[in-house]
């Protein structure tokens, strides 16, 4: 038949099939298909390219439009040279002449470095160790500092863990011992260890030593008996070579709390750090404006900063996170300078979001106590959002039964809440009951209860307390009553 092979298969059906293998290997190979469409595979290859591409854009844009050279310079936790340090003339001077016996093999004093939060403690201990560390090692000698931030730290326990572990960091070996599940004592030990064989001297540094209260089982706080561990593990041979203890707190009162053991051996050297004015304030911002861009500065920017700082009691920090804050905000909006306006807008987040974002790094049990004070002052249907304490104590007694959470005294409660203050949380004022009624403190909310109650809950840890704040009012006005009427 005409148009049919000898097996009489369709000449015309042959040539289809062709094709449609032909066609079928050209979209394998990432052709188009006869209709000229790319192939779903195609596509998805497209896309993928199309987003990649988009995203190494956006990368080199922000590169090449970033306001900033050197933002290290605007963090406030990093350590900088001599030269840019500001109005610390005289803490420097004491820190040195402190630790210089170091560099003579002799023990340097303890020392206790006190005053309001940004005022430079931190920056003059980390410059001046650091500068002890390079010394050593250029005459072949270990000097170790050991840092740590007691504030996120709940118990002696854990603080010493949490020393272990920045030693072993340090010298990059395993940590050697267990979080859980072995006694203090074997976590002292290890400590001792570490040191003894990587160190010829030592330095601790307890940034916030304040707030390493612990569980408060007994009288004396947490810090008390790490103090007075660290400060004797010298003479007790437990530590081979030469020993100092740095401890660093906003509390004035700081060492009123100590056991008396734990205040004779640690027996600090006193450097008082007080607030930076407004003209200091300027020159450390100067001092830090080359983690600019040259010309991207307006001539109103520093000025607005040291302002808005000096406002905050003098905090460096606060005006390093601010400096920093009006670049970042530049950079968001591709803008090639930073304004006036940049300052501003960067402040209104600072001031909206400070009060929360403090809430996360707080301990549970602080956490615990703010919660139990702030429903006070939200649920309360007497005037006023002032919260007695006595109030705010048994609300937080309540929670904790409920929750099955640990439970602290009275004075521990109260001290943890005064602790707020220092946050800018709330403010606290002492109170009388009357004649034989007794002292008691007050406490007021600078920012919304309701929001700080929030932000707590979102806590994993303490989401448990949401499922009882449908019973939170009644306790709260319960007590209330209660108070008024005695």
């Amino acid at each position: 038949m005409a148009g049919s092979d000898q097996d009489g298969t369709d000449q015309s059906t042959i040539e289809e099939g062709t094709r449609s293998r032909a066609g079928a290997e050209h979209i394998e190979a990432g052709g188009e298909n006869a209709a000229g469409n790319t192939t779903p595979e195609q596509n998805k290859e497209n896309t993928e390219d199309s987003t990649q591409r988009s995203i190494r854009d956006m990368l080199d844009d922000e590169g090449e439009t970033s306001v900033f050279v050197n933002r290290d310079l605007v963090e406030p936790d990093t350590i900088i040279d001599e030269e840019r340090i500001v109005g610390r003339d005289d803490q420097l001077e004491s820190v040195v002449s402190f630790l210089k016996p170091t560099l003579q093999g002799n023990r340097p004093p303890n020392m206790l470095l006190y005053g309001p939060a940004g005022t430079g403690k931190s920056l003059i201990i980390g410059a001046v160790t650091q500068q002890i560390i390079e010394l050593c090692q250029s005459k072949g000698e270990r000097f170790g500092v050991v840092d740590i931030n007691c504030q996120p730290i709940n118990t002696l326990d854990q603080a010493v863990y949490e020393l272990v572990q920045t030693v072993a960091k340090d010298v990059d070996i395993e940590v050697g011992v267990p979080e859980t599940g072995v006694s203090t004592k074997r976590k002292y030990r290890r400590l001792y260890e570490l040191i003894n064989e990587h160190y010829d001297s030592v330095i601790f540094i307890l940034d916030e030593i304040d707030l390493l209260v612990g569980r408060r089982t007994s009288d004396e706080p947490a810090y008390s008996k790490l103090l007075y561990q660290l400060s004797r593990a010298s003479n007790t041979n437990e530590i081979e070579g030469q020993v100092s203890v740095a401890a660093l707190t906003n509390d004035p009162k700081f060492m009123e709390d100590i056991d008396g053991r734990a205040e004779s051996s640690f027996n600090p050297r006193d450097i008082y750090f007080p607030d930076y004015d407004a003209n200091q304030l300027r020159q450390i911002l100067e001092n830090r404006r080359d983690a600019f861009r040259s010309d991207t500065l307006t001539d109103d920017v520093l000025p607005l900063v040291s302002a808005f700082a000096a406002q905050s009691h003098g905090d460096a920090r606060k005006a390093i996170d601010l400096f920093r804050g009006a670049g970042d905000l530049a950079d968001e909006r591709g803008d090639e300078k930073v304004r006036e306006e940049h300052v501003r807008e960067s402040q209104e987040e600072i001031d909206k979001d400070r009060s929360l974002k403090l809430i996360e790094g707080l301990t549970t049990q602080k956490k615990i106590s703010l919660y139990a004070t702030a429903s006070v002052a939200h649920f309360s249907n007497w005037s006023g959002s002032s919260v007695p304490s006595p109030v705010g104590f048994k609300v937080y007694q309540w929670i904790t039964e409920e929750i099955d959470a640990d439970q602290m005294t009275r004075e521990t409660y109260v001290k943890y809440v005064k602790e707020l203050s220092t946050y800018g949380l709330i403010s606290t004022s002492r109170k009388s009951r009357g004649r034989g009624g007794g002292m008691y403190m007050e406490f007021t909310f600078t920012g919304d209860p309701e929001a700080m109650m929030s932000r707590i809950v979102d806590d994993t840890r303490l989401e448990a307390i949401a499922n009882h704040e449908d019973l939170l009012q009644p306790v709260v006005n319960a007590q209330l009553k209660e108070f008024h009427n005695q």
